[in-house]
């Protein structure tokens, strides 16, 4: 159990220098011995650290040429990606495949919710709408993320549909994360805003195409804004 324990604990240190730029993708890592050096391990645990890494499609190994690094969308771990996506370098892909993701699966749980939320739930949504005004108008960010997420936790819940809440679990952390650094731009915040209006009004007539439609909506101008005023940013 010991041993175990400490091979998962090379591999996590391995995949921090990964996601940290240090091996990128298609770069080589190093061998067994220089990797042992580095932990103050066996080379035995650095094989098997290799070992957990390659069956996460993290690392892959080419027979007669070494060990090297996969992209981002052929990893197999999703603990892993959602690692890489919060901490990594690569900030830009990932903030856009996220946006990516949740459209996907929102605008489906968007039209499914239409037929079967309740009135309290589409009162609670013209709530959150309310709050986040509250909060644009003192700038108050932090009430503003919570009331944005709250939201769209209503829309997942009402869509009835198990498999989309458990989805979203894990992308709970990093989503804050990124509402965070997003509505610190006030013109998002009002952006977002009128869309989160739409939605409640959409879902209150009980249309699913229209509220498809609103939700899809709000995901194209989220990815506007992210390119706009945050990767533009980042890049200039």
């Amino acid at each position: 159990m010991a041993r175990k324990s400490l091979v998962g604990v090379v591999a996590d240190e391995l995949l921090d220098r990964i996601i940290m730029g240090e091996f990128p993708p298609g770069a080589s890592v190093p061998g067994e011995l220089e990797l042992s050096a580095k932990h103050e391990v066996s080379r035995m645990t650095v094989r098997e650290a290799m070992k957990t890494l390659e069956a996460q499609r993290i690392l892959r190994v080419e027979r007669g040429r070494g060990t090297f690094v996969n992209p981002l969308n052929r990893w197999a771990s999703l603990e892993a990606v959602l690692r890489a996506a919060s901490e990594g370098k690569n900030d830009a892909a990932a903030a856009v495949q996220l946006i990516e993701l949740r459209r996907m699966l929102e605008t489906g749980a968007c039209e499914l919710a239409a037929g079967r939320i309740d009135d309290a739930e589409v009162q609670a949504l013209f709530g959150h709408v309310a709050a986040m005004r509250s909060a644009h108008e003192v700038n108050d960010v932090a009430a503003f993320v919570e009331a944005d997420l709250a939201f769209h936790d209503i829309i997942l819940q009402a869509s009835q549909n198990v498999f989309v809440a458990v989805l979203f679990e894990p992308l709970h952390r990093i989503l804050e994360r990124r509402r965070t650094q997003t509505s610190e731009i006030r013109q998002i915040q009002e952006n977002a805003i009128g869309h989160h209006q739409n939605i409640a009004e959409s879902l209150a007539s009980r249309n699913p195409e229209r509220s498809r439609g609103a939700m899809d909506a709000h995901m194209q101008q989220t990815l506007d804004d992210l390119r706009s005023y945050v990767l533009e940013e980042q890049r200039s």
